[in-house]
């Protein structure tokens, strides 16, 4: 039995359909496993920023703490460090819960962390004393910006309205 050629079209249509509806469940598929992994490393960053700077300038002060000399008490601008990054830190746990409506806030946090870090390497390969930051906070900075950069989606598909919650 020959087959029409309007019949043969309607096919070719159908099974088009059916490939972008499937392509289509394929990156919403993907979309979610990127945005679970994005909410885990928001958390993680977050409670970084909010308990482990300060843990490793105790545990490793010559590579995450900028001040000289082995006084008792937190110079001045680290605390006002510590400050930011803790608060950060806070505001990454809240976004964690639907990162798609924290883009501005993720991006503020990759970019604001590539920054410190290529000012810190700089300020650690001038000075002789301070060259374990390049084994301590500035890779760990760099690391934390290229995971969120890495997960966080881009384009069209991220609409606030997009988001899972």
């Amino acid at each position: 039995m020959a087959t029409s050629p309007r019949k043969t079209i309607e096919e070719a249509f159908s099974r088009e359909a059916q490939l972008r509806v499937a392509a289509v469940n394929e990156n919403k598929a993907a979309a979610g496993d990127r945005t679970k992994y994005l909410r885990i490393a928001l958390r993680l960053v977050g409670f970084a920023f909010i308990f482990g700077i300060y843990a490793f300038i105790v545990i490793w002060p010559s590579g995450w703490s900028w001040h000289t000399g082995h006084d008792s008490h937190l110079p001045h601008y680290l605390q006002m460090i510590l400050g930011v990054y803790a608060t950060l830190g806070v505001f990454l746990l809240v976004a964690s819960r639907n990162p798609l409506a924290h883009l501005s806030l993720i991006w503020f946090t990759v970019w604001s962390s590539v920054v410190h870090a290529g000012i810190m390497a700089a300020q650690a390969l001038t000075n002789p004393d301070q060259i374990a930051h390049l084994w301590g906070d500035v890779p760990v900075l760099l690391v934390f910006a290229a995971v969120l950069a890495l997960l966080t989606p881009r384009g069209a598909g991220t609409r606030l309205g997009s988001g899972a919650r």
